[in-house]
């Protein structure tokens, strides 16, 4: 597969430019935390002002080769604007959930292996850790129906992700959602290590789940950090500097 041109930055907006970086540093990020599945997942990004618009990743590149410039940016039609390439069920599924949703401006789409087990299990998500009160606040859920290669799907994605930011895709994986990329990243971190602590408690034996009322409580309190716009702030610039250190050459 060719790998897309590199993109000028001097050929764009800074808006275009700055989200190209962020959604690059976030592919980095998975990529560190091992939560990809060769080049078959996509993370994507809407540029603020145009609508219509998004980038994902150039269909073949590994997340840790991502960067701000090969980025490939298209419409919700399909359409490439520039060079690139792209996966169809990415696109599918992330216009689909840009279509439903004016507010989000990120989403990403997972394949880790602790997702998929939680998604095939009937009970799905359940209260068993502090991690996992984080999706829990905003969670829904999508029935499998292929493997997202059939454009009526949006609607059903759409339909289903509703006004939640969570969305546990049954036998498949996870989608998360976010109002900024650090928004998102926080969502699907702690929404994929929910699934590991849940995976790993029920191989352990019996589990217990936090009672209803605490649930409800710490709800409260992560509702009113989510309505302040704090989620993930403080960590996605932590997770900047460490790759700055690194020498990661994402933001090129």
């Amino acid at each position: 597969m060719a790998v897309a041109e590199v993109v000028r930055k001097a050929e764009m907006s800074e808006a275009e430019w700055d989200t190209r970086v962020n959604l690059a540093m976030l592919y980095r990020v998975i990529a560190r935390l091992r939560m990809t599945d060769l080049v078959f997942t996509h993370l994507s990004a809407r540029i603020p002002g145009e609508e219509n618009t998004f980038l994902i990743n150039n269909y073949g590149e590994m997340f840790e080769e991502v960067t701000a410039s090969s980025l490939t940016k298209m419409d919700m039609d399909g359409n490439v604007i520039g060079d690139g390439d792209f996966n169809f069920a990415g696109y599918c599924i992330h216009s689909g959930i840009y279509i439903a949703r004016p507010d989000v401006m990120c989403v990403s789409h997972l394949h880790t292996k602790a997702s998929v087990a939680v998604s095939a299990q009937e009970c799905g998500l359940l209260p068993l850790s502090q991690h996992s009160l984080v999706p829990l606040l905003t969670m829904a859920y999508h029935d499998y129906e292929g493997p997202a290669n059939d454009l009526a799907e949006r609607e059903s994605l759409g339909r289903d992700i509703g006004d939640k930011y969570c969305l546990m895709l049954r036998n498949h994986g996870l989608l998360c959602a976010g109002r900024t990329i650090p928004e998102c990243f926080h969502f699907t971190y702690y929404f994929d290590t929910a699934c590991q602590i849940q995976i790993d408690a029920m191989a352990a034996g019996s589990v217990k789940q936090i009672p209803a009322d605490v649930v409800a409580s710490s709800h409260k309190q992560y509702q009113a950090g989510f309505d302040r716009g704090e989620m993930g702030v403080r960590a996605w610039e932590g997770l900047r500097r460490q790759l700055e250190r690194d020498g990661a050459n994402y933001a090129i």
